[in-house]
C-alpha cells in the first residue's frame, strides 16, 4: 500500500457526494481553516479553495463520483490524491460519523502522510476502460439468458441440445425444442435478446480494438504474442494496467493483479491470509483465463512436462494459479522491456 507523504502548505479533505460535498482545509499545523458544505459544481469548489490555491493538496475517497474533480484539479494545476476506499479505515471506525467528521479525517490523514493512495487513472484512456467494463456487463447478461434456456430444458427434463447455443448458427429452431406454448414463448424472448446482445457486443469489440490501436498499438500487439491471450484479454490487460511504469517492481504488479496471497503474522505465528479484495479484479480474471487458454494454445511437450510437474507438487487448481502468476510476471517484463513473448525463456525462468 502506498501512502501520500508529500508536504504542502494546505490540505483539503473532501467527503464527496453526487449533489453536495463537505470540504475541510487544514494548514501545516493542523488548524482548521475551512469547514463548509457546498454544492458539487466546479464553480463552488474553486470559489471555496480560492484563498488556499497556493500549494494546496486535495484528497477524496475513491468512490464513483471522483472523475470530474480529478479532471478539474488537473486542469487547474491542483494536486489531487485519491484515497483507497478499502484501506481508509480511520474514517469509518469512529463512534460518530457524518460528512463533516469524514472530511476532517481525510484532511488529517493527508496532512499526516497516512492517506492510502489509489491510482488516479488519466482521462485520456479512462472512458475506453469503462466502455470495456461495460462490455463485460453485457456479456454477463447474455450468459444469464443462455443459462436460463439450459435451465428451462433441465426443468422439463427434455433432451439436451446437440450443439452449443453460444454460437448463432446453432440456435435455429431451439424454441421448437419446447412443446408448451408459454415455455416456447419465454425461450423465444431469450433468443431475441441474445441476438441483440450479439450485435451490440460485436460492435463494442470492434470499437475497442480500434481505440486500443490508437492508444497503444505496440503494447496491444505485444500482449497478443502470449499464447492464449486474444483481443479481449489483451484489451483488458492493456486498459486495466494503463502504463506499466506505474509499478516499480514486478512484485507490486503481481499484488495489484491479485496473483499472490498475503499472510497475516504476529509474534512469529501465521494467522491466515487476507487482502483478497485488494487489487484489480479485472486483471485477476484476465490472467486466470489466460492460464487456461495458454495450455490450449501452447500445447507442446515442454509445456505439458512443466504443468505435470506443478500438478504433482501442488494439485491441478494451485498449478493453474501458479501458471497465472507466471504469465503475469512475463507480461510485466514484456511491457517494461518492450519485448515479445518467448516460450523457451518462459519455461526456463
Amino acid at each position: 500500500m502506498r501512502f501520500y507523504n508529500r508536504q504542502h502548505r494546505y490540505y483539503c479533505g473532501i467527503d464527496l457526494h453526487v449533489k453536495t460535498m463537505y470540504l475541510c482545509i487544514l494548514d501545516t499545523n493542523g488548524q482548521v481553516l475551512l469547514h463548509r458544505n457546498v454544492t458539487t459544481t466546479p464553480e463552488a469548489f474553486l470559489t471555496a479553495v480560492a484563498p488556499y490555491r497556493d500549494d494546496l493538496a486535495v484528497a477524496v475517497e475513491c468512490m464513483f463520483t471522483w472523475y470530474w474533480l480529478a479532471d478539474l484539479c488537473a486542469a487547474e494545476g491542483i494536486t489531487f490524491v485519491l484515497g483507497h476506499a478499502l484501506s481508509m479505515k480511520a474514517i469509518h471506525g469512529g463512534k460518530a460519523k457524518n460528512d463533516k467528521i469524514d472530511a476532517h479525517k481525510i484532511a488529517v490523514l493527508l496532512r499526516g502522510g497516512m492517506l492510502p493512495q489509489s491510482y488516479v487513472y488519466p482521462s485520456a484512456m479512462r472512458a475506453t476502460r469503462d466502455l470495456l467494463r461495460r462490455r463485460l456487463h453485457l456479456v454477463r447478461k447474455r450468459g444469464q439468458l443462455l443459462a436460463h434456456i439450459h435451465n428451462t430444458q433441465a426443468q422439463y427434463n427434455l433432451p439436451a441440445f446437440e450443439r452449443r447455443l453460444a454460437y448463432p448458427a446453432n440456435r435455429e429452431g431451439v424454441s421448437l425444442h419446447f412443446p408448451d406454448p408459454s415455455v416456447r414463448k419465454s425461450v423465444e424472448v431469450d433468443l431475441a435478446l441474445i441476438d441483440q446482445y450479439d450485435v451490440l457486443i460485436a460492435d463494442l469489440e470492434q470499437t475497442l480494438v480500434r481505440e486500443a490501436k490508437c492508444d497503444d498499438a505496440d503494447a496491444f500487439h505485444r500482449l497478443r504474442s502470449v499464447p492464449g491471450i486474444g483481443p479481449i484479454l489483451a484489451l483488458t490487460i492493456l486498459y486495466e494496467i494503463h502504463h506499466i511504469g506505474r509499478f516499480d517492481r514486478v512484485q507490486e504488479f503481481a499484488s495489484y493483479a491479485r496473483l499472490v496471497k498475503c499472510t497475516h503474522e504476529s509474534a512469529g505465528k501465521v494467522l491466515g491470509t487476507g487482502g483478497a479484495k485488494m487489487g484489480n479484479v479485472h486483471l485477476k480474471w484476465a490472467f486466470s483465463e489466460a492460464a487456461v487458454l495458454f495450455l490450449r494454445h501452447a500445447h507442446t511437450a515442454p509445456v505439458a512436462k512443466f504443468m505435470a510437474r506443478l500438478e504433482k507438487h501442488h494439485g491441478k487448481g494451485k498449478a493453474l494459479s501458479i501458471l497465472a502468476h507466471k504469465i503475469g510476471r512475463a507480461v510485466y517484463y514484456m511491457l517494461a522491456r518492450g519485448t515479445v513473448f518467448s516460450l523457451p525463456k518462459f519455461l526456463a525462468a
